[in-house]
């Protein structure tokens, strides 16, 4: 059977480094890329190919206006027909630019395949750079659909956080700050070395570092910036989208897509015509990554806002991360007014968070790139009746037994900071100060639900 591994992140050198070693330490194993760079001319671009080149290209139009759309159905069927083929041993999907690992991942395996690895290439100096850059991805030229909302700074935060295996590119720019950091906003990743990559036509860090551009990360670093970001938290602006996602996530109705050329490889060989040959098993740690196995079902759980497994308090190289543990709800005006400070102090921040007024309801903080997206997630467990325990998922029930309190069960504030020069002191005051007073919180829930309800244009309610 087919092993397919998917390659994936915004920093494109880092991520053709990795196809290409992948390319070369696999024998029998192509790469299938799917280019959504010319979406704004309606168009897809599908190429698959191997180490000696370009074995068929063809074009989809868009679905619904979406390129990832066309992408998602797409790429099954291609896979499927390289699986029949018989002759392949690993296709490695390589993500266009923007496209998260996450979505296609659950793609692939529902439609029947085996994903046996999910990486993301990362090119450690750029790290702070791109968790900094709050731009749209529009704005870019990164957008996946018209409809994209997201940032570049949330967009590199879940492609990173999502891979059990990150690619590391060996990127002399980087020094043990940024590797640091790395290791901290994901310190459960296998990291994999590779080669030093070279600038490329489409490498996408320049216009991302535009000197002409604002700088991002310097506001998270330098207490003496006072530019603040204001899109998400602004109540003079009325449009707080909950935390956009990717595009391919959107449930579109199937629709058959018209490839041109339509002579899919049957059977791939090498340059010089042979067919690829059975052999052992790759020994370089990349490949044995990329046919490790992968769990579709337990990388999701590992990222939902309820069980998800944040980083650990970790403070090395300049670089801190604050895990912040509370069993007291945040009094929503307070804590809507720190907002900007609490979404600024750090150049990550993500986890689960309690407010007062809406003493059931689970929701999830996520913040990167000076902007903080915030949505509901459904009720905490301990709102749950008894009955309804049954069909919640055992890690669900596992972790908020890690947290759980006589009085409150599993809700709580449990968010994680990382950032180089953190303020982890005066982080810590800023959140306190948000937390229930003790007269508020020996008031009661009804008494709760009474204050004012600042985050209802924030969720959407």
């Amino acid at each position: 059977m087919l092993s397919v591994v998917i390659v994936g992140g915004l920093h494109a050198d880092a991520r053709k480094a990795t196809v290409e070693r992948l390319l070369a330490d696999v024998p029998g194993s192509v790469v299938l890329h799917h280019d959504l760079a010319t979406a704004a001319a309606g168009t897809v671009v599908r190429t698959i190919r191997d180490a000696g080149g370009i074995l068929s290209a063809g074009e989809t139009p868009l679905v619904n206006d979406c390129a990832c759309c066309a992408l998602r159905e797409d790429l099954v069927p291609e896979l499927r027909r390289l699986d029949a083929a018989g002759t392949l041993r690993l296709a490695v999907v390589e993500l266009w630019d923007s496209v998260e690992p996450k979505a296609m991942a659950e793609v692939v395996a529902a439609g029947g395949l085996t994903v046996t690895g999910v990486i993301t290439a990362v090119d450690p100096a750029l790290v702070l750079p791109y968790l900094g850059n709050g731009d749209d991805l529009a704005d870019r030229g990164l957008a996946a659909a018209a409809t994209d909302q997201r940032t570049v700074a949330d967009t590199f935060a879940r492609q990173l956080e999502y891979a059990p295996v990150l690619a590391v590119l060996d990127s002399p720019e980087a020094d043990e700050e940024d590797r640091e950091l790395l290791a901290q906003l994901h310190p459960t990743a296998h990291q994999v070395a590779i080669g030093t990559g070279r600038p490329t036509t489409t490498d996408h860090s320049t216009r991302l570092m535009d000197p002409s551009v604002p700088d991002h990360a310097t506001r998270l670093t330098d207490p003496t910036n006072s530019d603040r970001p204001t899109r998400l938290t602004d109540p003079a602006i009325p449009d707080h989208p909950a935390r956009p996602t990717d595009p391919a996530h959107n449930d579109h109705a199937t629709r058959p897509t018209d490839f041109t050329p339509t002579d899919h490889p049957v059977r791939p060989t090498d340059a010089s015509g042979t067919l690829y040959p059975v052999r052992p098993s790759p020994r370089s740690a990349l490949a044995r990554a990329a046919l490790a196995g992968f769990d579709v079902e337990s990388a999701a759980a590992a990222q939902h806002p309820a069980c998800a497994r944040l980083p650990a308090e970790a403070d090395a190289h300049g670089v801190s991360t604050l895990v912040w543990h509370r069993c007291r709800p945040f009094h929503p005006e307070r804590l809507y007014e720190a907002l900007e400070d609490i979404t600024c102090a750090a150049a990550r921040s993500r986890g689960r968070f309690w407010l007062a007024d809406k003493p059931d309801v689970l929701l999830h903080w996520d913040a990167a790139g000076g902007a903080l997206c915030v949505e509901s997630v459904g009720p905490w467990l301990a709102s749950l009746p008894d009955a309804a325990w049954d069909m919640v998922p055992p890690v669900r029930r596992a972790a908020a037994a890690l947290d759980w309190h006589p009085e409150h069960g599993d809700c709580c504030q449990h968010l994680v900071f990382t950032s180089p020069g953190l303020d982890r002191d005066g982080l810590e005051r800023l959140l306190e100060s948000c937390l229930l007073t003790d007269a508020e919180y020996a008031a009661g829930r009804d008494a709760w639900k009474r204050l004012p309800p600042a985050f209802d244009t924030l969720l959407e309610v």
